[in-house]
């Protein structure tokens, strides 16, 4: 693997822990005293230097080692989270993004966080100014941090609870020893590579001597720590062991007994070796490779305990075996298979025009395979719309701060999967919609009290499958769509006259929202005020063949339903001739087809119209449209219709004749053709024939 691969490798797992902390400040803001989140945070951080000083980024382990030395703190209940080390804390996270993003770039990763590292050291210090009544509980010094560390493997009150919890629980602890030859060069590495096999599958409670210690190798051949996981010895000693330059690996199962009298005997050890001023070692445990294990209580003559599996066995957590493809590789893949379902297409016709038994039944079998091959293909390219999703909490709290309101963002279906085509370009239009529902949408804490409403204002965020497509809501409870400032706004803009905004009705009213240039911002912000947003997200949409629309109540909230296609790439369509033309049309937007009479067709206003459901409905000729020269649906006595739908609106298209449906690929028409309207694309069929792919939205105003 050459330094490439592992900067790739660093730089996606460096984003994924940041992204892990970023999501656990936020759920500690919500409840600071929580220190099972600090002990999460502190892992991801520990981890992350680690990797970062591995690489040689020496700004951004620095960062993140004095960010760990603060949670520290915490965790040992030495400091009270307050607003003041939330505000350094994110400032830090935001920081090393830009660093990350800076390597990402092919930078150095370097940036002056001199500011926020004097902040992080005067938490350390105690002496950071304090907001209202919150106090640090203790000032430690770094004498105190090191005097703390001498005592080896003591557990604290804290950590010992941990410990006898998870052993109640059903969960396997182990004490674990490890002894690295004394040949290695790359001890702290060897270490590192350990402490990260183990993280992948438990949790590591305390380790001795220091992990700070380990990292600057300020340590012999061995260390120590104490271990969660569901993890057998026989497994955890042979993963240890397959690390190079491992000598040995000692490790044994405690019971609530054997973890008392462990934690005793390594106390009083501790207790000793303060007095004599003198650095502690922890309990010798010796343990043969072919015997059984034994307690570590026998090296100190106690009696031996013998180490008992659990009584109730709590569920093996199930881990993802999960490998990171490069996307390029991803889209060389769907190309390949288009081609393939192009000539499978191609085939079947052939079979069925030959009418050979044998080649029809192989043809057949092909088909079966490559629609499976087709959905393996499909679903190797959806992701998660929590992808997207999880970086909206920490902006929305920041912009929430920003504008001093109060809010909770509740965030339902992330899980939720989506073609990666589409999730790369609905952050943007997703980020305009929430900013527009935090800063037009939830009022301020004063307004919401005086209406009696919370004063805490909520946005739901949430996802949801639906036939072919997934939808995707930002719901808010504030004070909903105002339609008189709205129209009264486009008028003063130009955008509409008044004859036109008193026509109007309040759904159409609403879709204002979307015009060009377009805001009822009274003053401009950094949030809004710019005319710039709503139309971006309109057209956006709109380009990957999705529809945005608006439900919103005056005084009681607003609900923004973005839906969209499930993949850009392989679409179940209608394929329809116009003449000697053929075109696609997607069945997502199909809601029946029909068959009508000249008679039933109407003139509204010089357009023809038809009757749909105690409805009427506008009539579009398609060989008009196109300008199809062999084909005259005015000559024919009956007309064959698409109904189609954009949102809650219906129109017809006229067809000559229907072929079926069927399975195509998605061909961009190319940069040296202009955009056409009501085309989106073109398909391959069997036979060798192109067809444009009709974009039904366009026909919809």
């Amino acid at each position: 693997m050459d330094m490439n691969q592992y900067l790739n490798m660093f730089i996606d797992e460096s984003n994924d822990h940041l992204q892990s902390l970023n999501e656990k400040m936020l759920q500690l803001e919500s409840n600071p005293t929580d220190l099972s989140i600090v002990q999460v945070i502190f892992r991801s951080a520990h981890t992350l230097k680690g990797m970062a000083a591995t690489m040689g980024f020496e700004d951004l382990a620095s960062l993140t080692h004095q960010m760990e030395n603060v949670l520290d703190l915490v965790r040992n209940n030495k400091l009270a989270m307050q607003e003041f080390i939330f505000d350094t804390f994110f400032k830090g996270l935001d920081a090393l993004e830009s660093m990350v993003q800076n390597i990402t770039e092919g930078g150095d990763g370097k940036a002056d966080v001199s500011s926020i590292v004097a902040s992080l050291q005067s938490i350390v210090r105690g002496d950071f100014q304090k907001s209202g009544t919150d106090t640090v509980t203790e000032a430690v010094t770094p004498k105190k941090a090191a005097d703390s560390e001498s005592v080896g493997l003591v557990l604290d009150q804290f950590q010992y609870s941990v410990l006898e919890q998870s052993i109640s629980e059903g969960h396997r602890v182990h004490y674990i020893q490890v002894t690295i030859s004394s040949e290695s060069q790359l001890k702290a590495a060897r270490a590192f590579m350990v402490f990260n096999t183990l993280e992948n599958t438990g949790e590591i409670v305390k380790a001795y001597p220091s992990v700070q210690d380990i990292e600057q190798e300020k340590f012999e051949q061995n260390f120590s720590l104490y271990y969660i996981t569901q993890k057998e010895v026989g497994e955890l000693e042979k993963e240890i062991g397959s690390i190079s330059e491992i000598e040995s690996v000692s490790v044994v199962q405690l019971d609530q007994e054997s973890l008392k009298q462990m934690s005793e005997v390594n106390a009083g050890v501790a207790e000793t070796a303060v007095a004599q001023e003198a650095p502690v070692a922890p309990v010798a445990v010796q343990q043969s490779a072919a015997s059984q294990p034994q307690s570590p209580t026998a090296a100190s003559g106690a009696k031996p305990a013998e180490a008992k599996a659990p009584v109730t066995k709590a569920a093996a957590p199930t881990h993802n075996r999960t490998i990171r493809v490069d996307i390029e590789r991803l889209d060389v893949l769907m190309n390949l298979f288009s081609e393939l379902l192009i000539d499978r297409v191609r085939l079947e016709q052939l079979a069925s025009e030959a009418s050979n038994p044998a080649l029809t039944e192989t043809v057949e079998h092909m088909s079966r395979v490559s629609s499976d091959l087709q959905n393996v293909v499909l679903k190797l390219r959806m992701v998660p719309v929590d992808t997207v999703f999880n970086r909206f909490p920490r902006m929305v709290r920041d912009l929430a701060k920003s504008l001093d309101k109060k809010l909770d963002l509740v965030i339902t279906g992330a899980d939720t999967e989506m073609d990666r085509t589409v999730i790369d370009e609905i952050g943007d239009p997703l980020v305009h919609l929430l900013r527009n529902s935090v800063d037009h949408g939830i009022e301020p804490v004063a307004t919401r009290i005086a209406a009696g409403k919370p004063e805490t204002g909520t946005v739901h965020l949430r996802a949801f499958h639906s036939g072919n497509n997934v939808f995707i809501e930002i719901e808010d409870d504030g004070s909903g769509i105002n339609r008189e400032k709205v129209l009264k706004s486009a008028i003063s803009k130009g955008i509409m006259t008044e004859e036109q905004a008193a026509a109007m009705t309040d759904e159409e009213a609403h879709q204002v929202l979307f015009a060009p240039g377009f805001s009822t911002a009274e003053v401009i912000s950094d949030v809004s005020g710019r005319g710039v947003g709503l139309d971006v997200v309109k057209s956006k949409i709109t380009s990957l063949g999705g529809n945005v629309t608006i439900h919103s109540v005056l005084g009681k909230g607003t609900n923004f339903s973005v839906q969209l296609p499930l993949t850009l790439s392989i679409i179940a369509a209608m394929m329809i001739q116009i003449g000697s033309e053929k075109y696609a049309i997607p069945l997502s937007s199909i809601v029946e087809t029909a068959i009508v009479k000249r008679t039933q067709i109407r003139s509204v206003h010089g357009n023809k119209m038809i009757a749909f459901r105690e409805s009427h409905i506008p009539l579009i000729s398609l060989s008009q449209l196109f300008e199809v020269p062999d084909f005259n649906e005015d000559e024919e006595e009956e007309t064959e219709v698409v109904v189609i739908r954009k949102g809650d609106r219906l129109a017809a298209l006229s067809v000559q004749d229907f072929l079926g449906q069927s399975e195509i690929v998605l061909k961009n028409l190319g940069k040296y053709l202009p955009n056409i309207q009501g085309i989106s694309g073109a398909t391959i069929l069997g036979d060798g024939q192109v067809a444009l792919i009709i974009d039904p939205n366009v026909f919809i105003k």
